[in-house]
């Protein structure tokens, strides 16, 4: 063999060949910062061993890009997430909180307590419920409601402590967490909220100053999340009955007076299968010869346990539950019956017609029209018997649904009355738009007229106005003679109230019909 056939160096070899084995061990291993050492040489072992640095070397480049990628891929899953989180956890419109928000939030705040035994502070909830927001809504639009809502919700965040969460829970209404304060600082937050609201807001062009009924409740011992919000939603109730733009603080005798309205309201629905209702009639006379034109059908609730309920205790919560449509039908239905078992019995006068209120929520109902056609047709009573009266409120903010019912109702020759006007809009412009025939005269207008001058000349004016508009005036709340003679002197024909006669049974108002008597001698009548 000659020299240059075998290793010059066969130990060397070895050792650089070890090298290799070691480099790509490493390598294999996961480290792809290795590199194998190339000798001066520069033979065919240094060849391989540059190969695979090479390609550790490129190895590395792709992990590191990879682990870049994975990262960037990890932040944004991230991001994703927390906005997810942040989407789930507040109100799209207004940015503030959902009530998913507050109860997480009163949950946590509650836990904190609970560990700390702090008694001379506690978690507590303000509810806030806008005044008039459906009167914002139905006159500018919902695009401006919406853009109130914005601007409540920054004015809320503003004013409240930064520890605050600040929740729109929907419609119209928000809520407020405070984590930590007295119920002297509880009221006090609640009365900034009120003075910020105060303010004046620009709305397209239209100045708004929104106002809201606030409750509040501090936690007490084992209440929970929900039961923060239930106390505080109820005192917020309470606030919106006593009247607009007022702060209530929880207290356990408004709990029981809502649950009261709840099965109050639950007994509502089924009423009317029961037979509880009872109806009424109020006359409604002519002031000069005394003759009773017709009756205004009232209705009366015979509850089973609490008694004969009033009205305006109960007609409000059929407003809400929308028991209102079903009771309003039976009452046009059941007067109308009345109306034709009178001429039966020939208990009747040329002219006398009843008068039923119908609700807004009535007049919102597509098949109204249809109804009262059939119903005139079933009980045989002619269109002109019948005169519907709504609340002045429901015709200036009627939409296109109520619109068409009233036109459609005038169409058919039944009578429509505007009710308690005087107490609402009490804007003669709209009158002449209106399918009307008669307005009546709000008690509260000439309750006075006996004794100021001013306000009778004031109520001499909108009889006038009234008249103008070709419309026909009754006046209600009559309990005097000189009330009746001031309106009998300023030209008014019709009008109703004790003074007459408090409201009658129907076989008081036969009897009536069949001996043809003048009232105020109906008052000879009343049992």
């Amino acid at each position: 063999m000659t020299p240059d056939s075998g290793p010059a160096n066969p130990s060397a070899e070895a050792v650089r060949l070890n090298r290799i084995v070691e480099g790509i061990v490493s390598i294999a291993a996961g480290n792809l910062t290795s590199r194998i050492p190339v000798s001066p040489a520069r033979d065919q072992i240094d060849a391989v061993s540059t190969g695979i640095n090479l390609l550790a070397e490129e190895l590395d480049d792709i992990y590191r890009d990879l682990e870049q990628r994975v990262q960037d891929r990890t932040q944004e899953l991230r991001e994703a997430h927390a906005q997810m989180q942040h989407m789930a956890l507040s109100d799209p419109l207004t940015g503030a909180g959902n009530r998913t928000a507050l109860m997480q939030a009163a949950e946590d705040a509650l836990a904190v307590w609970n560990v700390e035994q702090v008694r001379d502070a506690a978690p507590a909830v303000l509810m806030v419920d806008l005044d008039g927001f459906k009167d914002i809504n139905d006159s500018f639009g919902h695009q401006a409601g919406d853009r109130v809502l914005q601007e409540v919700a920054t004015r809320l965040l503003a004013c409240v402590p930064g520890d605050s969460t600040v929740s729109r829970l929907g419609g119209d209404e928000f809520a407020v967490l405070l984590p930590d304060v007295s119920r002297m600082s509880a009221r006090a937050t609640a009365e900034r909220v009120q003075e910020a609201l105060g303010f004046k807001m620009k709305v397209e062009e239209l100045d708004v100053w929104p106002r809201a009924s606030i409750g509040v409740h501090l936690a007490e011992v084992g209440q929970s999340a929900k039961d923060l919000l239930l106390r505080a939603d109820t005192a917020m109730y309470e606030a919106k009955e006593d009247g607009p733009g007022l702060v209530r603080l929880f207290e356990p005798v408004m709990l029981y007076a809502r649950q009261l309205r709840r099965k109050m309201s639950s007994d509502l629905r089924n009423a009317v299968e029961r037979n509880e209702f009872r109806l009424a009639y109020q006359p409604v006379v002519d002031l000069v010869t005394g003759k009773m034109q017709g009756v205004e059908v009232l209705l009366r609730w015979e509850h089973p346990t609490q008694g004969l309920v009033m009205p305006d205790i109960f007609i409000p919560l059929a407003e809400e539950s929308g028991a209102i449509l079903g009771i309003g039908r039976w009452v046009l239905r059941s007067a109308l019956e009345q109306l034709a078992e009178w001429r039966k019995a020939g208990q009747d006068q040329d002219g006398f017609h009843i008068r039923v209120n119908v609700s807004p929520s009535e007049l919102q109902s597509m098949d109204l029209v249809d109804f009262v056609r059939a119903q005139l047709r079933e009980t045989g009573a002619a269109p002109g018997d019948l005169t519907l009266e709504i609340t002045e409120s429901a015709f200036v903010g009627s939409g296109d649904v109520e619109t068409y019912s009233m036109r459609s109702i005038k169409a058919l020759g039944v009578r429509l009355e505007i009710d308690d006007f005087g107490t609402g809009y009490s804007s003669i412009s709209y009158l002449r738009r209106l399918p009307v025939d008669t307005v009546k005269v709000d008690r509260a207008l000439i309750a006075e007229i006996s004794r100021d001058e001013g306000q009778l000349q004031f109520v001499d004016a909108v009889h006038r106005l009234i008249q103008a508009a070709g419309m026909e005036a009754v006046v209600e709340g009559i309990e005097t003679l000189e009330q009746a003679e001031l309106l009998q002197d300023m030209g008014c024909c019709s009008g109703q109230g004790y003074y007459f006669s408090r409201p009658l049974t129907a076989e008081q108002v036969g009897t009536l019909l069949a001996s043809g008597s003048r009232l105020p001698l109906a008052t000879e009548l009343l049992a």
